[in-house]
């Protein structure tokens, strides 16, 4: 297999080479956080006055945790380094769940970010012939900006279409002949099912490659894409306030995510105790942007459940590779005293050939219990035949998922295009338990 690189040197450095850029490049962040109205105490009460206190990357461990609600209470300017002259962008959450969480750049911050996209958008076999359409949202939410940068400093022919009009992004990918797609899959899903709408087939379009990110999925929706439209998809790891895309990417090989160590101090932890675990081991993802000045983020708490491989990659690459997200720490559901991830109920209906590419997780409660139910979209042509084959495959589903999370769901099978369907992040859980 070719294997195709951006900057072979930092990209296949050894060990102790990355570890001392990121100690260098940790200093320089952790003196530009003691400017910050943030960081400065915390620091200091953690024995921290200047950089010179970070002695080797095992002062990291010095450094409290930073949380999404640390940076809410900053708001608006609690954690920026710089001057407003000096930034070049800002970037921030919805602020759906209470106060946004903002993001500012410099020049270099932005021009830093870039070059990780270009690096990840070769890494997965992108090039300058090709033409990339941008399906994600603009705006303040980073996913299209970012990769539409990353992809102009590759040289491909970007498209900035953005999310949503299903009916123009078909005839975009036809009329430009789009390769490569930077797209949710859950919307990626939705398009396959509306090429027959438009009289489109697989033969009219040029697509090679999909790099799907900014919702959880299953290797079994990639593989889905994969056989649907005939592409390699690539899956990608980024989050607003570390960046956005471009934390972590998957390789031509794809067997999981490169994190950018160059870029990033990664760690897993227990998400109890805040214990950092070995390589292997599952925990939550806490992550250190040490290539970002106007908004310094240290020892962030993703919330997000992971691990780290141990081993390395057969493409020569030296930084570590990330699990796929296997859950989060905040969006579990506890259905009557049992833990259950969304991204468990994913993983076993879309491996069940019968199932379409929808689905709707919906909890409430009968009585005192609560009730889980699982909406699913099944091909038409089922419809068509005997009762007793539709009831065969909901008794499938209910036992796939009970041998998986521990209980037995009520199953829906519905129509396709009969379930609520989203252009952005898809919106898979619908929990109309009453508030205490």
């Amino acid at each position: 297999m070719d294997i195709p690189f951006w900057n072979k040197e930092i990209e296949t450095a050894e060990r102790s080479r990355l570890e001392q850029i990121q100690l260098e490049r940790l200093k320089v962040t952790v003196g530009w956080a003691l400017k910050t109205a943030l960081y400065r105490k915390r620091l200091n009460q953690a024995g921290i006055n200047s950089p010179d206190d970070i002695k080797s990357l095992g002062d990291l461990r010095r450094i409290p945790f930073t949380t999404k609600d640390d940076l809410r209470v900053s708001f608006p300017k609690g954690h920026l380094a710089v001057d407003m002259v000096d930034v070049l962008r800002i970037h921030s959450s919805s602020g759906t769940t209470g106060i946004p969480t903002v993001i500012y750049y410099s020049r270099e911050d932005v021009d830093n970010w870039t070059d990780l996209l270009a690096r990840s958008i070769v890494g997965a076999g992108g090039t300058r012939a090709d033409v990339f359409q941008n399906m994600m949202t603009y705006g303040f939410f980073t996913g299209g900006l970012g990769l539409h940068y990353g992809a102009e400093r590759v040289g491909m022919t970007v498209i900035p279409i953005s999310g949503g009009n299903t009916k123009r992004q078909i005839q975009t990918m036809r009329d430009f002949r789009s390769t490569v797609l930077h797209v949710t899959p859950s919307y990626l899903l939705h398009i396959h099912s509306k090429l027959g709408d438009e009289g489109v087939c697989l033969e009219d379009l040029a697509l090679r490659k999909a790099f799907i990110g900014a919702e959880p999925h299953s290797e079994n929706t990639r593989r889905k894409l994969q056989d649907l439209l005939r592409i390699e998809a690539f899956n990608s790891y980024g989050l607003s306030e570390l960046n956005g895309p471009g934390v972590a990417f998957e390789c031509v090989c794809r067997k999981d995510m490169h994190v950018w160590e160059d870029g990033y101090i990664a760690e897993i932890i227990d998400p109890k105790t805040g214990e950092v675990l070995k390589d292997g081991q599952e925990g939550e993802l806490v992550l250190t942007n040490i290539v970002r000045r106007a908004t310094p983020i240290l020892r962030y708490r993703t919330r997000d459940l992971a691990f780290l491989h141990p081993q390395g990659c057969d493409c020569g690459r030296t930084h570590r590779r990330l699990s796929r997200i296997l859950g989060r720490t905040d969006d579990m559901l506890i259905i009557n005293g049992v833990n259950v991830f969304p991204s468990q109920i994913e993983e076993k209906i879309m491996k069940i050939p019968e199932v379409a590419t929808n689905y709707l997780i919906h909890v409430d409660k009968k009585g005192a219990l609560d009730r889980l139910t699982v909406k699913v979209e099944i091909y038409p042509k089922l419809f068509l035949g005997e009762v007793s084959k539709l009831e065969s495959l909901k008794h499938k589903i209910v036992e796939e998922l009970r041998a998986s999370i521990t209980i037995s769901p009520a199953v829906e099978l519905h129509e396709p295009g009969s379930l609520p369907v989203s252009e952005g992040k898809a919106k898979r859980v619908v929990d109309e338990r009453p508030k205490d």
